[in-house]
């Protein structure tokens, strides 16, 4: 069933898929964004409490779920780089490391501006916001771990379990709000029955999140093709690409 995707696993058929993947994903997350930014902050109605400061929303809370979504897709291939020890697996979460982590820095930072007119405080030690901030450091743990050794496999097998054990860490930042009473707000959008927030409000938020989504996919395939090229560089065909952008740049 998945035979097709074995090619892939080589680094060579990597590299050229996310080269063409690479355009219509970059022109996708800078559509879908600008779209979703603008209608949010310029044409979105204010809120009834909270005035136009809720609008950092459409920054907030794609970054707060992408911080999630990018470390479970970077656990992921640590898990399939740990057990079938598929070397690009490996490359992946190394290159989808730093993402999240900015991600989750941008929710923090957004998550401190927005909070300061409605809690009159830039942080709290809220249980969203330190689970959150746990996230960040795990992040900053992997990012570390993977240049720690000058033995790849060993630096990969120890970023990768760290990666796979932090995973414990997102349902709490999920049901925090639900499990302790918390100062950060409830679910919004995720009670699809009746979201708690107008369709109006809605809809650029929901762009801006797959925006996102889209804007974090191509940056991972920038950073992985830079990753088989710093791996791979004594393969051949990463000297023939060398060459041939050499003789095309004279």
């Amino acid at each position: 069933m998945w035979k097709w995707l074995h090619p892939y696993a080589k680094s060579e058929m990597a590299y050229q898929l996310c080269g063409k993947l690479l355009p219509w994903f970059a022109i996708l997350s800078l559509l879908l964004l600008s779209i979703g930014t603008m209608w949010g902050l310029a044409f979105a109605p204010s809120d009834y409490q909270q005035g136009d400061s809720f609008r950092i929303i459409y920054i907030h809370v794609p970054s707060a779920i992408w911080s999630m979504g990018v470390y479970m897709s970077m656990a992921i291939a640590a898990f399939i780089g740990l057990v079938w020890q598929v070397k690009l697996s490996d490359m992946a979460a190394s290159a989808m490391a730093p993402i999240g982590a900015v991600y989750t820095f941008i929710a923090l930072v957004t998550g401190s501006i927005w909070g300061k007119p409605m809690w009159g405080a830039w942080w709290v030690w809220d249980a969203r916001l330190t689970s959150e901030l746990i996230l960040l450091f795990l992040y900053l743990g992997v990012i570390a771990l993977y240049h720690a050794f000058d033995d790849q496999r060993m630096a990969a097998k120890a970023a990768g379990i760290l990666a796979i054990v932090g995973v414990v860490n997102l349902p709490i930042i999920h049901f925090s709000v639900e499990w302790w009473n918390t100062l950060h707000q409830g679910a919004t959008i995720t009670k699809f029955a009746k979201p708690s927030i107008s369709s109006d409000m809605l809809w650029p938020l929901l762009i801006n999140i797959l925006g996102f989504a889209f804007f974090f996919a191509a940056l991972t395939m920038v950073r992985l093709r830079n990753e088989i090229i710093h791996k791979e560089s004594h393969r051949p065909w990463v000297a023939a690409i060398a060459n041939a952008k050499f003789e095309g740049g004279k």
